[in-house]
């Protein structure tokens, strides 16, 4: 059974036997022995070539990403292909920069950094705190459970909305009547055809006035010419993981947008991805060579049936 990894297997320090490894970064040739591969790991973070080689791959049964979302391979993924995301993997690193974003937007640093390279001593005025907010988080998974668990402690008011209604939980149905009440809304939804879009002007214009809008999700969620048109006006305010289109042109409105803050998809580039990354592709390989069921399963496919 031949894995395709995008490191050496000697990084994983200590992957199962009876698996044949062969390696491809997503930069080098395709190896000859893709042909044979039954389960693909994904480059991380080297564009769409590598979903364009999954047609070279007639043998395959499993990919797993490395990324949370798979909206950029789900279409490429060949009838019977299970095919499993890399959840839990970037929950620390998304939930981490996702508090920074909150509070850098919140207390103007990006102002005081603007005013450090000229050397200028300028306060601007009191600013909004992070405490006594409240916080909406759309799209409560795990990483949203990582971002509450760090929200602890800044003594706010958290309101958990998901895509069905569970304890503790509101479903995105009763979004239109939560968002008046958010002095931040946190984006944390996959992108899908469902969520495609859906911050668009309807959502923005139910938002108070001068909260902020936190996208760590895929820039696609969001209405970018919406958002401009909020955020020119100088009702809400942004912070930026994620933008449509991806990487944002330099002329592009929002980079001078009133503000905005906005940095360029680094929501899972930390220290803490890889011995997360680690584990996970560890456990998989365990699972796959003992023929057990395979952990973050999005796809379910016929050619590993494994239950």
């Amino acid at each position: 059974m031949t894995v395709l990894l995008p490191f050496p297997v000697d990084w994983l320090g200590g992957a199962p036997s009876g698996l044949a490894y062969d390696e491809w970064d997503g930069r080098a040739p395709l190896p000859a022995a893709a042909r044979d591969a039954e389960l693909y790991v994904q480059p991380y973070l080297v564009g769409m070539v590598a979903v364009d080689v999954i047609a070279e791959m007639p043998a395959l049964r499993v990919i797993q990403t490395l990324t949370a979302g798979v909206d950029h391979v789900r279409s490429a993924v060949p009838p019977g292909v299970t095919l499993c995301n890399a959840r839990g993997v970037h929950d620390a690193s998304t939930a981490e920069l996702a508090v920074g974003l909150i509070i850098a937007a919140q207390r103007g640093l990006g102002d005081f950094v603007r005013a450090q390279a000229d050397g200028r001593w300028e306060l601007g005025g009191i600013r909004p705190a992070l405490a006594d907010a409240t916080v909406l988080v759309l799209g409560y998974g795990s990483i949203g459970g990582a971002l509450e668990r760090r929200l602890e402690g800044f003594e706010v008011e958290l309101i958990r909305v998901a895509s069905r209604p569970r304890e503790g939980v509101h479903g995105v149905d009763e979004l239109p009547s939560l968002l008046s009440r958010a002095d931040v809304v946190v984006v944390l939804v996959p992108l899908t055809e469902a969520t495609r879009g859906m911050v668009d002007a309807a959502f923005l214009a139910r938002m108070c006035d001068g909260a902020l809008l936190v996208n760590v999700s895929r820039g696609a969620v969001v209405d970018t010419d919406a958002l401009v048109a909020e955020t020119t006006a100088g009702r809400l305010r942004a912070a930026l993981d994620v933008t449509d289109p991806e990487p944002l042109p330099p002329e592009h409105a929002l980079w001078r947008s009133p503000g905005v803050l906005i940095t360029p998809h680094a929501g899972g580039a930390s220290t803490a991805m890889e011995p997360r990354m680690r584990r996970l592709v560890t456990g998989q390989l365990e699972r796959y060579a003992r023929g057990a069921p395979l952990v973050n399963v999005v796809v379910a496919g016929a050619r590993y049936p494994a239950v």
